[in-house]
């Protein structure tokens, strides 16, 4: 490894967006044993935080979470993966500032480390295979380089920009822990495979602001085994959103607004109801 002349003498701060899915389609399950996606995935307005400084070795702290920080931490590990591709032998501190809450479909640990890739790629500039970097370190991360939209194939990792209409929503996590892993176990013992998402006709109400015609394939069993999701989902509706719907695998929640204002009030009212209930609008990016 070579020695980088310069190192960032001032932290670099970055925004780590959650994401939804607009509708999450599972195929079927592929010979590898992976499952084939058709998923609309969007950037959001929240998320996490990080910052990057030069330190002496490569450390990891967490603020907001109880969270590991060695090779069991995405974050750690992208850094990591990035500084030996490039051949850096500089030290890095990063401070991970935890909002979203874990284990929640909202792609947070997948996000961190798409963040750090791009973190380092501006601090430390190299020739180096961002895509396959991520794609190693998880099947969601490629989607987070984009910083957009995407229709999302394969196993996540085929992924296709497409623009879609800011929409206001409102984020609700009852406090429940989804593993995806057992979500899509559930889904493969119940064969609840479902067909290719309705694009054009997804975009096309968003862009209307009426109910939108996507499903989530991993919903029907995650719920049936999570009561709280249901509840959420009836909270979603009962404050005046359109088209609830379970993000990724779960367990948060979200639902439409018509416009930022409207989102906001509907937060409120589910905050009030719902006090230990994890909250927040936002809109897509």
């Amino acid at each position: 490894m070579t020695a980088l002349l310069t190192t960032p003498h001032s932290p670099l701060h970055v925004f780590a967006p959650a994401k939804i899915n607009l509708g999450l389609s599972v195929l079927g399950l592929r010979a590898d044993r992976y499952h084939e996606l058709h998923s609309l995935m969007v950037p959001l307005s929240v998320g996490d935080a990080l910052s990057f400084s030069a330190s002496r070795s490569l450390s990891l702290r967490v603020e907001g979470a109880d969270l590991p920080t060695d090779d069991r931490n995405l974050v750690y590990r992208a850094a990591r993966a990035y500084l030996n591709a490039a051949g850096v032998n500089a030290g890095l501190e990063i401070v991970l500032h935890k909002n979203l809450p874990l284990a929640s479909g909202l792609g947070g640990g997948s996000s961190d480390a798409a963040s750090t890739l791009l973190a380092l790629a501006e601090l430390y500039p190299a020739d180096v295979d961002l895509p396959a970097l991520a794609l190693n370190l998880g099947a969601d991360v490629p989607f987070f380089l984009l910083r957009g939209a995407a229709l999302a194939q394969g196993v996540g990792e085929k992924l296709t920009p497409l623009k879609v209409p800011e929409t206001s929503l409102v984020l609700v996590n009852p406090g429940v822990e989804v593993s995806a892993r057992d979500a899509y176990l559930w889904l493969d013992e119940a064969g609840g495979f479902t067909g290719p998402l309705d694009v054009p006709a997804i975009l096309k109400a968003l862009e209307r602001r009426t109910e939108v015609p996507y499903l989530n394939a991993l919903q029907p069993e995650v719920t049936s085994r999570h009561p709280a999701i249901i509840r959420t989902l009836h909270a979603l509706a009962d404050a005046g959103l359109r088209s609830p719907l379970m993000s990724g695998s779960g367990s948060t929640c979200f639902a439409l607004a018509q416009t930022d204002v409207e989102a906001q009030a509907a937060a409120q009212r589910i905050v009030q109801t719902h006090p230990g209930w994890w909250v927040a609008a936002c809109h897509t990016l």
